[in-house]
């Protein structure tokens, strides 16, 4: 069972409303179901730099062709997927997601998987992780402190305005994920996003997932789904 916390109340000092450090404000206001799934075949050395990224190969499996064996349980009921989603499952890097059914995939620099809509390239959701010594995400730090220093010193550009407007914490299976909305403005462009992040399995995991700010109100809630949707699977 899934809960959700609300992130206390921030110190005014911590989020400021000057340029250079994130504000935090107010929040605004029968399927078919297939799964991608990604494995890669055993290899007897590492690959050349150059070409981790083409080390692993997308297969695109319909779910009339998997057996229940193949999938863990939550996901071989379809009535666990969205209607207009569709589940990404990586067992060989353990993490799954969900995403709107009618996006492609793409390969993004430094990411493990990511996927955009066909006609607005910004609005996108891709993955990355990291090895990491840490058990749980709560071994970061702080929440409010952790979320800070990620969208000001990692996210932001130096020319980018960042605000934080909402952080949340889920519990999934006894695994903690902490979810996040931002924006980052510059002079000619602003783009709002959500951004998840877990622990597990060795590996600081990451998924981010926004659009173009003028776009948001739109599909914020359609979004908001693909973020909630990330779970880490035990390898």
């Amino acid at each position: 069972m899934a809960s959700l916390h609300n992130s206390p109340t921030v110190h005014r000092t911590l989020f400021s409303t000057t340029s250079s450090h994130p504000q935090m404000v107010p929040h605004r206001r029968g399927r078919t179901v297939q799964f991608r799934v990604r494995a890669h075949e055993a290899s007897p050395s590492p690959p050349p730099p150059a070409l981790d990224c083409c080390k692993r190969r997308l297969m695109l499996i319909g779910i009339g062709a998997l057996t229940t064996s193949l999938l863990p349980e939550r996901f071989a009921s379809a009535e666990e997927v969205p209607e207009k989603y569709q589940a990404f499952v990586d067992f060989i890097d353990g993490y799954s997601y969900y995403y709107p059914s009618d996006w492609r995939d793409f390969d993004f620099l430094g990411h493990d998987s990511a996927f955009k809509d066909r006609f607005a390239a910004l609005q996108h959701v891709r993955v990355g992780f990291i090895p990491t010594e840490k058990k749980d995400v709560r071994d970061l730090g702080p929440m409010d402190e952790v979320v800070f220093n990620l969208v000001k010193n990692v996210y932001a550009a130096p020319i980018q305005k960042p605000t934080i407007y909402d952080i949340q914490e889920r519990t999934y299976d006894g695994k903690n994920y902490w979810t996040f909305e931002y924006e980052l403005e510059s002079p000619s462009f602003s783009r709002t996003a959500f951004a998840t992040i877990a622990i597990g399995n060795g590996r600081y995991y990451t998924l981010v997932v926004g659009a173009n700010q003028r776009r948001w109100s739109r599909v914020r809630d359609q979004l908001k789904v693909v973020a909630d949707s990330f779970r880490m699977i035990d390898i």
